[in-house]
């Protein structure tokens, strides 16, 4: 029987550092993301909590677990985290499932999303599945590569599993996250060389059950309704996206400086929450924008190269997902602050209040800087043949 390592150990000469521009990028978007929140949020808790930094300290309070799990899934082999994968599939899809029993799951306006954690907090479980259903994915396209490309029955037991993923996220009534869910489940589905023919079944599928989905709760059509028609909407649905777009405004090229003067920001329910880049844009302005979406491009061009460029299959794949999770969320949530895109629940990883997002998003983080240092050879960012062969 062979010697079952935990850790990774890696020979000396064929050791390969972690991706050092990929770390940086980690703690910078992470310290801006931190400054961020006590720019939204001082005035709101020293209102309703006494503490201007009653938010950024149960931020930092859940940032040293975040960075726990980056250590920890920056270390671990990749073989030992497969092993673990059962755990931590039927671990995610429990969690969910513990919110509707009560006492332990909190419901708030007819949703229950969260589960109570005594003398801190909630713990929203719909963020474990997102980190859960990439590792799950890829490690069905890995074992499953040559079929997935030749049979397309051979697809059925991932497509199985991410109905089940995404249905335990819609069934919590959390509509914007269990379509994110699902999205980027779609978009592994073809990353890993699925048959194109699937994208037909998949729209089959999935725009009749949106639509339902959409048409079954009267306030999910008042949000498209309010993005078709938004001076109908002003003071109820589209409130917090015009108080965003003012706060926005008021930034101008150089911003409003930090710490001074911004009153708009307070006019946004829950600022620290969904919309806490119209904070950030108020305080910063257009520069600030400018080296955010810098910072998140040279975030997802070393992420993609990590996975475009390791070893191994199924790191590759998930190193991808992740990233495509953190970057293509950080668009949405953007997108809604600026009202390009209807009301959703999507927080902007590492800046938007919430213990369960950051500490995913830095486990995701840890994920990448592991492949970051598991490939052996270098390849051509642009051949993304280490996915599909």
């Amino acid at each position: 029987m062979s010697r079952f390592m935990f850790f990774a150990e890696r020979p000396i000469e064929t050791y390969k550092k972690a991706d050092t521009a990929l770390i940086v990028m980690i703690l910078l978007l992470w310290g801006i993301g931190l400054a961020t929140l006590y720019i939204c949020s001082s005035g709101f808790g020293q209102r309703a909590f006494g503490n201007s930094l009653h938010f950024v300290e149960r931020q930092l309070i859940s940032s040293v677990v975040g960075f726990v799990a980056l250590f920890f899934f920056a270390s671990v082999k990749l073989d030992a985290l497969r092993r673990m994968l059962p755990v931590i599939v039927f671990g995610s899809i429990v969690l969910c499932l513990f919110t509707f029993v009560p006492g332990i799951g909190v419901e708030r306006n007819g949703a229950r999303r969260w589960l109570r954690i005594p003398y801190f907090s909630t713990f929203q479980p719909s963020e474990a599945i997102k980190f859960a259903l990439v590792l799950f994915l890829a490690n069905f396209f890995d074992k499953q590569q040559h079929a997935v490309s030749d049979e397309d029955e051979s697809v059925f037991p991932a497509f199985f599993g991410l109905l089940v993923f995404s249905g335990v996220v819609f069934a919590q009534q959390d509509f914007s996250t269990g379509l994110f869910v699902f999205l980027i489940g779609v978009l592994l589905f073809f990353v890993s060389g699925a048959k194109l023919s699937w994208v037909i079944p998949f729209s089959c599928l999935a725009l009749p059950a949106v639509s339902l989905m959409v048409l079954l709760k009267p306030y999910r059509m008042d949000r498209i309704l309010g993005y078709i028609r938004p001076e109908s909407y002003v003071q109820t649905i589209n409130y917090q996206t015009m108080a965003a777009n003012r706060a926005i405004s008021a930034g101008r090229f150089w911003g409003q400086g930090i710490g001074t003067g911004l009153t708009r920001i307070n006019a946004i329910p829950e600022v620290q929450s969904d919309y806490v880049f119209a904070g950030w844009t108020e305080a910063m302005g257009l520069v600030g924008v400018v080296l955010y979406f810098a910072l998140l491009a040279l975030f997802a061009w070393r992420a993609f190269t990590c996975a475009l460029t390791c070893d191994d299959r199924f790191g590759a794949l998930a190193s991808f997902g992740f990233t495509a999770t953190i970057v293509l969320q950080s668009l949405v949530n953007i997108a809604v602050v600026g009202g390009v895109l209807p009301t959703t629940g999507i927080p902007l990883p590492f800046f938007s209040s919430g213990g369960s997002s950051i500490i995913f998003t830095l486990a995701m983080c840890g994920f990448l800087i592991n492949t970051s240092r598991s490939g052996h050879s270098e390849r051509n960012p642009g051949d993304i043949g280490v996915i599909y062969e």
